[in-house]
């Protein structure tokens, strides 16, 4: 339902503007006449920022370039109305190649400014630079756009094709890549072998394109690659590959020129590091808060100020919301600078689909995803000053018309629509638009709904047509005041990602691991959860696998697979593990968690008490050797503060003595396997299910439960609380 007249005109209009000129359309002579006036209003002095990350921006800007169909129709998108179009991109990406990358140079993450660079590309440039004709120009583009896409084979071995990436694509392409564009593209990949300049990555299981564009940026930084590129450094790298591709130079920028991990703060209050791991690690819990840790001070581009402070319009592009909107927003002095430009047209660009991992759960109710109204609050709670100023308007998709059959074929893959909840959007001061967005064609040849670049572009033109017009501005409402919101980015001086990585394989080399291939799956376990910091590695002397006729541990309390023995200092695995990855990996992680206790026990023991009969009370004691002979990483002062989380009472009489009295048939986890096991479930919940099912009572809010099980919930919380401040250290991080 529309709830006012100026919104319903403008959704009204750009219906009439995505449909004139289709033979089914019948539009009023008045309607027909503005749309007419919209697609001919010229934009081509309008300044345009768009800002964000991944597949949403580069489809917005110029189409989804990873698509293999992209070349047959390179030239639509914001890009087509808005000559003057600057592009500024997240940088925290952490997943694939540009991973692999991290891993081995202090960079900014690399990935989507590859997407944005070929959603920018331009014929008319191409055309210019090489002296092509249109026929050249669209065959050189379908060269590029299959050179930055390829991704090397993780069996491929050596450097031949990096040093000519043209061998990977077709051969009627090949013949016709012009000299100059052939001399680049050889000598980009060339200083990336063992015969070049720079340092040599092994190519395969890359991106071509974050191989050519890492080339690009490190070509500026000769002989200094154990430090990060500086801001003109990356200016001049990606330049070189603008001109060289056919966009114009200076256009697309990087978010921060300061390499950054993201970090996430969950409801239940774990807080771990790493964009990638938000997808796989299935919390249960909605997203509290993100914020992203820079390795240096980052420093906004005085090129992005002036872009933001001369625009006419200003796009959040639709995309991942905490890991491709949000960080590049947390940039210090990007929000207020969006928020100084009060003359431009400011939209959100919302999303079609929930994501896991990000907008699949809410803090309103734990069992739907995202509406539009919880988009605009995520704004709210993480970037500095909230949402006010950012946007004015949002646009999303009208899925009215889409049907049922489609939308039950998305929700049997995981995906559901975020849907608008219009007036609590409007209470918010913000005025939704909505609009058909996606291709009506592919919808009935595929039961595809996506963005389709040329209507994102129309929607835009039309509201800005209206917007100059002063048409729109009579649709803002007065918007509802919010508390302000620390920063959320932060300046940490932590070690570079390669530098951890080169830390902890440098801590695995000194230890006996057997077999050799479970050293690989140890030092890939420690990448995908960083939180894991290099001293923990100091606790255990080696890792083995042990055949199941030598596995002597224990069946009293568990039937875990994986533990750490203090008798030799050794993280040990059953060999059924072997052919379970994931089983393996989650009884690594408990082992690991394990070993930081050391050999804190000296003795333990049950106490029964007889008298009581058969299903009396008995109590289970421990007592601890010597602060100096424990060989612990937790002081006294942990120790004694985790072992009162792990229900241990210490003996008023006897120092170092703790029990706990149960009846017999009572369940216990003793303080060490609970240990090991809330070290596993806090990095990956996936990890240790059995953890999963003991902190279920977290998911229900406090108020609703009885005075007992409101005990027990605090204790909970107070040991992800431990765990988030003494083991990973959190305690000094906003």
């Amino acid at each position: 339902m529309h709830t006012s007249s100026e919104n319903f005109q403008i959704e009204y209009l750009i219906e009439a503007v995505l449909n004139s000129g289709h033979p089914a359309a019948a539009l009023a002579p008045d309607v027909q006449a503005r749309a007419e006036r919209v697609h001919g209003c010229d934009f081509s002095a309008a300044r345009a920022v768009v800002l964000g990350g991944g597949t949403g921006l580069s489809t917005v800007i110029g189409g989804n370039s990873q698509l293999a169909g992209w070349p047959d129709n390179p030239g639509v998108g914001l890009k087509k109305i808005f000559p003057r179009l600057d592009v500024v991109v997240c940088t925290t990406d952490d997943g694939g190649s540009t991973g692999a990358l991290l891993k081995q140079l202090p960079m900014i993450g690399i990935g989507d400014m590859r997407k944005a660079c070929l959603s920018m590309m331009l014929l008319i440039n191409l055309k210019k630079t090489y002296g092509l004709s249109s026929e050249q120009c669209s065959r050189v583009a379908a060269l590029i756009h299959s050179i930055f896409n390829y991704r090397f084979p993780a069996s491929y071995s050596g450097f031949k094709a990096l040093a000519d990436p043209l061998q990977v694509a077709p051969a009627e392409l090949r013949k016709l890549c012009p000299a100059p564009l052939k001399e680049t593209l050889r000598s980009l990949g060339k200083f990336l072998t063992p015969a070049g300049q720079g340092p040599a990555i092994r190519p395969a299981g890359h991106s071509l394109g974050n191989l050519l564009l890492s080339a690009a940026i490190l070509m500026e930084t000769p002989g200094r690659f154990d430090r990060p590129a500086g801001a003109a450094e990356i200016r001049r790298g990606l330049d070189r590959i603008a001109r060289a591709i056919g966009i114009h130079p200076g256009c697309l920028h990087p978010a921060a020129a300061a390499p950054g991990e993201l970090v996430f703060r969950y409801a239940n209050g774990v807080e771990v590091r790493g964009q990638s791991k938000s997808t796989f690690a299935r919390r249960g819990f909605p997203v509290e808060a993100v914020y992203t840790e820079f390795r240096a001070a980052p420093v906004l581009s005085s090129r992005i100020i002036r872009a933001v402070k001369n625009a006419d319009l200003i796009v959040l592009a639709p995309g991942s919301l905490y890991t491709s909107i949000i960080p590049v927003l947390q940039v210090p002095g990007l929000a207020a600078a969006i928020r100084a430009n009060r003359r431009a047209l400011k939209i959100l660009g919302a999303n079609f689909w929930i994501e896991e991992g990000e907008t699949d759960i809410t803090h309103a109710d734990r069992r739907r995803g995202y509406r539009i109204s919880e988009l605009v609050e995520a704004y709210d709670r993480n970037v500095p000053g909230g949402a006010a100023g950012l946007f004015d308007f949002v646009l999303s998709a009208n899925l009215e018309h889409v049907p049922g059959s489609i939308i039950r074929n998305y929700a049997l893959e995981g995906k559901r629509p975020i849907y608008l909840d219009r007036q609590n959007v409007e209470a918010m001061g913000v005025q939704p638009v909505e609009s058909t967005l996606f291709s009506l064609e592919k919808l009935r040849q595929r039961d595809a709904i996506q963005h389709d670049p040329e209507k994102f572009a129309l929607a835009v033109r039309t509201m800005l047509y209206n917007w100059q017009h002063r048409e729109l501005q009579q649709a803002k409402r007065a918007r509802r005041p919010k508390a302000p919101v620390a920063a959320r980015s932060c300046c940490v001086s932590k070690p570079f990602l390669c530098t951890y990585r080169e830390t902890v394989q440098r801590a695995l080399a000194a230890k006996a691991v057997k077999p050799g291939r479970l050293r690989g799956i140890l030092q890939d376990l420690l990448w995908d959860n960083r939180d894991i910091k290099p001293e923990h590695l100091d606790c255990f002397k080696g890792a083995r696998v042990i055949a199941p006729e030598a596995w002597n541990r224990s069946t009293e309390w568990d039937n875990i697979l994986g533990y750490y023995d203090p008798a030799d200092r050794l993280l040990k695995l059953h060999s059924h593990l072997s052919g379970d990855p994931v089983q393996l990996r989650g009884n690594l992680l408990i082992a690991l968690g394990e070993s930081l206790l050391g050999r804190y026990i000296q003795e333990r023991r049950w106490i029964e008490q007889k008298a009581a009969g058969p299903w009396g009370p008995r109590s289970y004691e421990i007592r601890l050797r010597p602060p100096r002979e424990r060989d612990c990483m937790l002081s006294p002062a942990q120790l004694h503060a985790y072992l009162r989380l792990a229900r241990m009472v210490p003996d008023p009489e006897h120092e170092g003595v703790y029990r706990i009295t149960l009846n017999n048939n009572d369940g216990f986890i003793p303080p060490g396997l609970l240990f090991g096991l809330m070290y596993a479930w806090y990095l990956d919940n996936t990890c240790a299910p059995i953890m999963e099912n003991e902190m279920s009572m977290l998911h229900w809010h406090e108020a609703t439960l009885i005075p007992h099980q409101v005990k027990e919930f605090r204790r909970k919380k107070a040991l992800i609380d431990f765990f988030r401040n003494e083991i990973f250290g959190y305690k000094n991080v906003v």
